[in-house]
């Protein structure tokens, strides 16, 4: 708090009506109006300003996915990582003198979908038991007072039943929670203990002790904290799920993007193996390297989007794996295989039954799969996208039109998005626009990470695209780095995507969440480890402009003598509130002023709210200081016509609300 009062004394002079030396009038004289735009105000898509998620740098399991057991099914493998095998995050514990043996089999699984448990065998569980030891994802973190809840599949294989007991343990060994459970079953069989930790702890792990002489076999072994972003099961890590929920999104773009298409047909991703019971869930790798657990699936999606105000906007594969399937991350690769036209049938149908798993009654074949799931309600899907940044081949071009004819048969009213290369420009991205020209896709999916300079000099990108055209998606987008400068780069060429609101439809900057440790990409929106939650700058910025949007945009009404396109402003109306809403960002250096004229928007001015983001350009939020960049909050009264002094490498924005009459 002290830095925030700080910072406001140094800033907040700057942020005064200009003095009586430079008025309204002679300001406007003089000036260049930067936002010339098209005559009159323009509608904005209500869905502008969204999130993208794909489980990429450790984001569903170890991070938004609150399960704290890594491995939990005994599923890792080699084919996940070189190094890693059916025991990989786990350790057998024999201390007390106890002994016996553990192996992994597959004979009698609990599952087809799950096929690999653990037998473990005690001879003699000694003074302190025999048994198994996870550490989790990068060790587990318990709060003092916290509650967790355990659960695990277990079959007793011996005449006696098996007391065992569950243990939360700190760094050192201490135990910091621990409850009793007894075998009773010969068949599979769920079992559920609820364990409070005494004191906290960020380096833990969990034990699962036989403390008698017998034979289990034991899978899907399970803690998850009591807390969970709206208390579901199976549900969101809380405070991670919370900086998701704070950017206002109004849609998610989910489960990824290369993620989708797989490395490989047989690694391409099936919504229907991940809902249903997780026990009955398939496993399998994740094209960055790791492993997914599918407990983070279609339903959890689904509802989270639900949870959060943001609309689905699930992605399914075109037919066709990823073009860099096998390692071949270069533009032009091969590894793009096609699904045999014999299974495109079926392939066809799994989308449609996608569709009416979100959108069916109940009594529908795949609505009742989601009402059994727990949501009779339908979940009103409106969009889906078909493919991700895809190389334009023959395959792929003939399945997506076999897929897209399907969808749109049954489903008129479902918006799809197509897709046209991973860049701004080039091979994939003139042949990706031919192809939706020809067959009138009603939204195609643009990507691009490039530097800063490229956003700052690209504001004019969208303003001649033919607006009797398909609509655009910018699907992932961020410059490259998490400083203000990045996010202030990024901000500017978002006042662009505002004012041709009528034509992108909808923006999610890429990727959303990173573990710190496990980091496939950067930059990131958001940085976490297993105790805390980092938001970056381009965070704030990304905030600011969903939390502050209008469905309406009006040029001309901001002006600034300087037409660098390091600077940049929209203003916008929000009709169910009557607020108008100004946003200014300067990405560069020097202290500009700006004349604001509310006239075309038809407001008087009034109380308004001033936030503002602003720093040295090449200032980051780190672990260690979290908070370097972050927004500040004033009010001020805001007149027809108005002077504003506008800090160097600043985001500001003035919220002007609806004048009582």
């Amino acid at each position: 708090m002290k830095r925030l009062l700080l910072f406001f004394a140094v800033y907040s002079p700057l942020l005064k009506v200009c003095s009586q030396s430079t008025n309204y009038q002679t300001y406007t004289a003089n000036s260049t109006r930067i936002e010339k735009g098209k005559k009159g105000a323009t509608a904005i898509s209500p869905d502008l300003f969204g999130i993208f998620f794909e489980d990429i740098s450790y984001a569903a399991d170890g991070g938004l996915y609150g399960e704290l057991v890594q491995n939990r099914s005994f599923e890792y493998g080699p084919a996940d990582r070189k190094d890693w095998n059916y025991f990989t995050a786990w350790q057998y514990r024999t201390e007390g003198f106890g002994y016996g043996n553990i192996s992994v089999e597959t004979g009698e699984p609990l599952h087809p979908n799950n096929p690999h448990y653990v037998v473990l065998t005690i001879e003699d569980p000694g003074q302190e038991g025999i048994g198994l030891i996870n550490g989790g994802f990068d060790a587990m973190a318990f709060k003092a007072g916290g509650v967790y809840n355990f659960s695990a599949w277990i079959r007793q294989l011996s005449d006696a039943a098996v007391p065992l007991e569950i243990e939360l343990r700190g760094k050192k060994g201490a135990v910091l929670g621990k409850t009793d459970l007894s075998t009773q079953s010969r068949s599979w069989q769920e079992y559920k203990a609820v364990i409070q930790a005494s004191a906290q702890e960020d380096s833990g792990y969990l034990v699962v002790l036989a403390k008698g002489k017998g034979k289990l076999a034991l899978d899907q072994v399970s803690l998850f904290p009591g807390h969970t972003f709206k208390q579901h099961r199976n549900g969101m890590r809380d405070d991670l799920a919370e900086a998701v929920a704070e950017l206002h999104p109004k849609f998610m773009r989910f489960p990824g993007g290369c993620l989708v298409h797989g490395d490989g047909l047989g690694n391409m991703y099936r919504w229907k193996n991940t809902i249903g019971p997780v026990e009955q869930r398939a496993e399998q790798k994740n094209i960055w390297n790791y492993h997914q657990s599918a407990g983070l699936g279609f339903f959890e999606y689904f509802q989270f989007c639900e949870d959060i105000g943001a609309k689905p906007v699930p992605i399914v594969a075109a037919g066709v794996s990823c073009q860099n399937s096998g390692g071949t991350w270069r533009i032009g690769s091969t590894g793009q295989k096609a699904i045999p036209m014999d299974e495109m049938q079926q392939y066809i149908q799994d989308v449609l039954d996608l569709i009416e798993y979100a959108n069916g009654p109940e009594t529908s074949v795949w609505g009742a799969k989601r009402a059994a799931a727990g949501h009779p309600a339908p979940f009103h899907l409106q969009y889906i996208g078909i493919g991700n940044e895809d190389r334009q081949t023959d395959a792929f071009r003939q399945r997506f039109r076999m897929i897209y004819d399907a969808v749109r048969a049954k489903y008129p009213d479902i918006t799809i998005v197509g897709t046209v290369g991973p860049s701004p420009a080039g091979e994939d991205y003139d042949l990706g626009w031919k192809f939706a020209d020809s067959l009138a896709v009603a939204m195609v999916d643009e990507h691009y990470y490039e530097k800063p300079e490229w956003f700052l000099s690209n504001g004019r990108r969208y303003d001649g695209y033919d607006r009797s055209k398909s609509k655009v998606y910018v699907g992932e987008y961020a410059s490259w780095g998490n400083t203000l400068y990045n996010a202030l780069a990024e901000g500017v060429y978002m006042t662009s995507l505002e004012r041709n609101g009528d034509v992108v439809r909808m923006a999610s900057y890429a990727p959303l969440l990173a573990n710190v440790k496990h980091t496939s990409w950067n930059p990131n929106l958001i940085y976490f480890s297993n105790t805390g939650v980092l938001r970056t700058a381009n965070y704030y910025v990304q905030q600011l402009f969903a939390s502050n949007a209008g469905d309406v945009y009006y040029p001309g009404v901001v002006a600034f003598r300087s037409g660098d396109t390091a600077v940049a402003a929209s203003c916008v109306k929000d009709s169910r509130t009557g607020d108008v809403i100004l946003k200014m960002v300067h990405a560069g250096p020097g202290r500009l002023q700006a004349a604001v004229d509310l006239t075309a928007v038809g407001s008087a001015g009034g109380n308004a709210r001033r936030i503002l983001l602003t720093g040295m350009p090449d200032a980051r939020n780190t672990e260690a200081t979290p908070d370097i960049i972050i927004p500040s909050e004033s009010s001020m009264q805001a007149k027809k016509k108005f002077m504003l002094d506008i800090p160097p490498y600043s985001l500001q924005i003035i919220r002007i609300g609806k004048a009582k009459k």
